[in-house]
């Protein structure tokens, strides 16, 4: 495909994604991305997520696993906290839930660890930076997750889901899921100095290992380049540059040049029709699938690899 023809064929998508295309590829006017945004939720994937919010606020009667999770199966993607990171992700406005879902989370919802209070959020780092974003989008209280996150950072700079466990070392995938949970509170509600200055300290924990290898050996992480959609929790070079560009974009800073591996990463993974490919196939329990099986051209990661690449190639130039 041409170029032109890979822009009509992700223009030629779900509302969801279809309104970004228009807005940060094809340079559209405002009404016309904003009518298509305002259409998400009630068509496509958007209204099929919503239809299926339950009377008490949640999704599939449970906070982070449905109700009839059994341990042991892969992780299902249908409880409350993906399906919310769904709809925030894919640009649909609050008022768009059922009338006051922070308030029916709030009375309704606890999580699995130890019967905590929603809004609070838990002990699991990824966890409390998705409920931080979506408490921010949905008017909640999250000052306590707010407070979290500074206390808990760890002293290289991140964070680490097992630090219950003991781990005193940041994770590649907890430390870019708290900067995306926090840089979306602070671009909804101005977040707070500590908080921003604790999303700055683990930014530089990504750079100094350039989004790609361990500081410690150089040792390249294969999962990495392993490009995959909907991202969820998972690590990979594409989705911490996505971050990144709209971390530059909310502080003013140009692209930092110890991105430049990553980016070529992502520039020699195309594919010779001109897309970006589905590198993993979803496991687990869905409400609908989003994305193509792997192997297949992936319209989402098209999309978020030449967003990158003209963020990097238009602010370095």
């Amino acid at each position: 495909m041409t170029d032109d023809d890979v822009l009509a064929w992700l223009a030629d998508s779900d509302p969801s994604l279809r309104w970004k295309v228009e807005r940060d590829l094809l340079d559209a006017p405002e009404e016309r991305w904003q009518a298509t945004r305002a259409r998400v939720p009630l068509e496509g994937f958007g209204a099929q997520l919503l239809a299926v919010q339950g009377d008490d606020g949640l999704w599939a009667g449970g906070a982070h696993f449905p109700a009839d999770f059994t341990r042991g199966d892969p992780q299902p993607w249908t409880a409350t906290s993906w399906s919310l990171m769904s709809l925030r992700e894919w640009g649909v406005d609050a008022e768009a839930l059922r009338p006051d879902t922070a308030g029916l989370l709030a009375r309704n919802a606890r999580w699995e660890y130890d019967d905590l209070p929603f809004w609070g959020g838990e002990v699991d780092a990824c966890i409390n930076a998705f409920t931080l974003a979506n408490g921010a989008w949905l008017g909640a209280d999250v000052s306590g997750i707010r407070n979290w996150f500074v206390e808990h950072q760890l002293g290289d700079g991140g964070w680490n889901c097992e630090w219950v466990e003991g781990s005193m070392r940041s994770s590649f995938h907890s430390t870019l899921n708290a900067v995306i949970g926090i840089l979306d509170d602070e671009w909804r509600t101005g977040g707070t100095p500590d908080l921003h200055a604790a999303r700055r300290g683990a930014e530089e924990y990504l750079l100094e290992r350039q989004l790609l290898y361990r500081l410690s050996t150089g040792e390249r992480h294969t999962w990495a380049h392993h490009l995959g959609y909907p991202f969820r929790f998972r690590y990979s070079a594409l989705r911490a540059l996505d971050h990144f560009r709209a971390a530059a974009r909310f502080d003013g800073t140009a692209p930092d040049p110890r991105l430049a591996d990553a980016i070529a990463r992502v520039r020699t993974s195309r594919d010779a029709d001109g897309t970006w490919h589905q590198a993993y196939p979803p496991e687990g329990r869905e409400w609908f699938p989003v994305d193509v099986p792997a192997g297949e051209p992936s319209r989402w990661l098209t999309f978020f690899a030449l967003r990158t690449l003209r963020w990097w190639d238009d602010d370095r130039g």
